[in-house]
């Protein structure tokens, strides 16, 4: 049977993307389908968020992370095994807002040819052609840097991201590098990034959590975030209003 996801009515949602809110947004996470082939996959009508990276770059595991439930992305134990997209629905009281679709790990060794160039092949279909994808996720060991591959997936997102899709690379395992070797790798990242937005990420130390599902939160409710900014701005500018000594007093008194 095929599965059609509708956008809720707008305001529905609160307006402020905190991380409490994104949190527990992203906890509403739940199993939608899996399908082998690009066209096996259900029309999605909601915003969709794709993760995407190497094997063993720690994909699942900053899924499970950010959804706050240990075994919703499955991680083979044998890198380059899963080969299906899989899609989850997010969404409170029932209602599904958005959907986060984890793409098979590319790059693994052990893999034969013939599922390598399979698998290229439907990535670069899903990424290019897929109705409704909002964001892309793409997930990097910090210690290997942007590969080849990677830099080549940046290539294919490069004319959808001019066109307004939104674009963040998550560097996983964070925690094992230092301070110093976390800024470097940031700023060397951010240099070759297409356009795109990187943060810092580590499960084991909760590192960066809030921020990406803050900002997939964004993503996924652009005017609710969009009110929830104009408020902050207004916010500033009457505090600073508040705080400039006015000039007809300042002038009376001299």
């Amino acid at each position: 049977m095929t599965t059609t996801l509708s956008a809720p009515v707008a305001g529905s949602l609160p307006p402020a993307p905190d991380a409490k809110i994104a949190m527990g947004w992203m906890h509403t996470a739940r199993f939608l389908t899996t399908a082998a082939q690009l066209h096996h996959l259900p029309p999605i009508h909601v915003p969709e968020i794709a993760f995407v990276g190497r094997s063993n770059a720690g994909k699942s595991t900053c899924i499970n992370t950010l959804t706050q439930q240990k075994q919703l992305a499955f991680a083979s134990k044998r890198p380059g095994r899963t080969q299906h997209i899989n899609l989850f629905s997010l969404g409170k009281h029932g209602v599904t807002d958005a959907v986060l679709a984890d793409l098979p790990g590319y790059g693994y060794a052990k893999v034969s040819r013939s599922d390598k160039v399979r698998w290229q092949q439907v990535m670069v279909n899903y990424l290019v052609s897929r109705p409704g994808l909002t964001g892309i996720v793409l997930l990097c060991d910090p210690r290997l840097g942007l590969t080849e591959l990677d830099e080549a997936l940046l290539e294919v997102l490069r004319p959808r991201v001019e066109e307004g899709l939104k674009f963040l690379i998550v560097l996983t395992k964070a925690d094992k590098l230092t301070r110093s070797e976390q800024a470097k790798i940031l700023s060397i990242t951010r240099l070759n990034a297409a356009g795109g937005e990187v943060m810092m990420f580590s499960a084991l130390k909760k590192q960066g959590v809030d921020e990406v599902a803050q900002l997939l939160w964004q993503w996924a409710h652009p005017e609710q975030a969009a009110v929830a900014a104009a408020g902050a701005l207004s916010d500033a500018a009457g505090a600073a209003d508040a705080s400039t000594p006015d000039a007809d007093e300042d002038f009376e008194q001299n």
